[in-house]
């Protein structure tokens, strides 16, 4: 894994994993983390579902202009309401991923105006050195032949890759709670062949951690959802590799 060095800088640009609903811990990390005019900010999507508080996270976000990403969970709101027709298959697909407390936290009715600046959200960001998306990318594909289904969804195929899909690009990712990847204690960011994974499960029981990393100064910040504690520590601190042929033997398990 090569990580571009940006030290030099005297701005930070700070990515922020899924929040998942948790508005009380995304405002202490942020707190934390003191960004000032100069610092760009962006999220990797999935600001919703699952905890108390989306429709606030999504205010938040959206008057504050910072830059976001679709996730698979902005992706499963508009398949229900973005049409303006209802599947019933597709809510209730829905509602048993979370989206009963963001329909709880907007009092059962989501402004127009929160469906289409969700609808405007990009699936990915290139930031030249780095380069943001939710979930990640099929390594078998040109980005050309990929949309939503491998930038929103995608995991196995893309974390056993054992090669790095940019030359001179780092991708960033959320979506895969890193926990669940082989080698990765809860509140780890994980590190394969081009990628990190910072989507540390704010809303897990297991972990609670939301993740934000300084790329600029490779510095990571954490908060906790469960007991409130925050962290900060280098980058190279938080990070565990993960082995990819282990993912592989995993994913042809589960296929048998």
């Amino acid at each position: 894994m090569h990580i571009v060095t940006t030290a030099n800088m005297n701005y930070r640009r700070i990515v922020i994993g899924d929040v998942h609903g948790h508005y009380d811990t995304l405002i202490a990390l942020l707190d934390s983390i003191s960004p000032n005019n100069e610092d760009q900010v962006y999220f990797l999507g999935d600001l919703i579902d699952r905890g108390p508080n989306s429709a606030q996270v999504v205010d938040f976000v959206m008057r504050n202009q910072y830059q976001c990403l679709r996730g698979n969970h902005e992706e499963m709101l508009l398949d229900v309401v973005g049409s303006g027709e209802v599947s019933m298959e597709l809510y209730q697909g829905w509602l048993y991923s979370g989206g009963h407390a963001t329909v709880a936290s907007y009092d059962n009715k989501i402004p127009q105006e929160h469906i289409d600046w969700i609808k405007s959200l990009p699936l990915y960001l290139d930031l030249g050195d780095f380069w943001l998306v939710h979930a990640g990318v099929n390594p078998n594909l040109p980005l050309q032949q990929q949309g939503s289904d491998q930038f929103c969804w995608i995991r196995d195929d893309f974390h056993s890759s054992e090669q790095a899909y940019f030359s001179k690009k780092l991708i960033i990712t959320g979506h895969t709670i890193t926990f669940t990847l082989p080698g990765v204690e809860p509140g780890q960011i994980a590190a394969g062949k081009g990628w990190l994974d910072i989507e540390t499960g704010a809303y897990h029981h297991n972990s609670g951690w939301m993740t934000a990393v300084d790329l600029n100064h490779h510095k990571v910040y954490q908060a906790n959802t469960i007991d409130g504690r925050l962290r900060i520590m280098p980058l190279r601190k938080a990070i565990a590799k993960v082995d990819a042929t282990k993912i592989v033997s995993r994913r042809m398990r589960k296929r048998a």
